[in-house]
């Protein structure tokens, strides 16, 4: 198995649906050991289930990223209950309503705050708290999206904090790099999960994205998986600062696929048909 002597910690899993979850079972099928964490009391009910699946009922650790204090505890349950780790999975991100809707150049600044810290801070947090217990060759993954490359359309605040963060994984990266520490991101494509539903018109990017990438489908949370165990295992030794596409090739698109009708006219293909 490609993980088997392997352990880590996720945080950020919201549901089965959660790309955090994908990982951590590609992870933990490959032979890792799982830590996994959860925000708040609702959540420890939701996703006790999942540490059951996952074989990690006894490291299923509480941590709030807005709260210093919890990402402390959080390195000293896990040193207690599993020494050192070799892996660090970060799919954590948010922002207030206000920021997903109307006009940008209205967003507060105490709505730009939080999502900067809770998106983008918090991995430069966890990793500074959790280095000491990290070992030797260790690799760390964040999530990322297209939307902090190019305008996406109610993405706004997280298009930001999304660009913020590539760019920290990268600074990371360079810095931790001479203690044999990686750091990558995946961009995925967009996933039906909780963090979604706050994006509007969510369902018309999914067709959008399917019918626009090369490989005309979207993806799942079984590709980013296998993705993130790839970056998180051995076999990616060598890759260190990469934003990782796992979009079915949407990235690469510049401008929408077209097809010929039957009056030999160019017209934009929607999910197979001329439309």
């Amino acid at each position: 198995m490609i993980m088997r002597g392997k352990k880590g910690v996720i945080l950020g899993i919201a549901n089965k649906k959660s790309i955090a979850y994908g990982i951590a079972k590609a992870c933990q099928e490959q032979g890792a050991e799982v830590a996994i964490t959860f925000l708040n009391e609702r959540f420890e009910r939701k996703l006790a289930p999942v540490a059951e699946e996952l074989e990690c009922a006894d490291r299923f650790y509480p941590c709030d990223v807005s709260r210093p204090e919890e990402i402390k505890a959080l390195k000293e349950s896990i040193e207690r209950d599993m020494g050192q780790i070799d892996f660090i999975v970060h799919s954590i991100a948010f922002a207030p309503k206000e920021g997903l809707s109307g006009r940008f150049y209205d967003i507060s600044k105490e709505a730009f705050d939080i999502a900067m810290d809770i998106s983008v801070y918090s991995l430069i947090e966890i990793v500074r708290e959790l280095k000491p217990i990290l070992s030797d060759n260790s690799s760390v993954l964040t999530l990322t999206y297209y939307g902090g490359v190019k305008y996406i359309p109610n993405y706004n605040l997280m298009g930001i904090a999304k660009a913020t963060l590539e760019m920290t994984t990268k600074y990371l990266a360079e810095d931790l790099g001479r203690d044999g520490i990686r750091v990558n991101a995946i961009s995925a494509g967009p996933i039906k999960t909780l963090a979604a539903a706050g994006i509007g018109e969510f369902s018309f990017m999914l067709k959008w994205n399917s019918a626009h990438s090369p490989l005309k489908r979207n993806v799942t949370i079984k590709d980013v998986g296998n993705s993130g165990m790839y970056l998180l295992s051995d076999l990616s030794a060598g890759v260190t600062g990469e934003i990782h596409y796992v979009d079915g090739g949407f990235n690469i698109m510049g401008m929408p696929a077209v097809e010929i009708n039957e009056d030999g006219k160019q017209v934009i293909a929607w999910n197979g048909e001329p439309k």
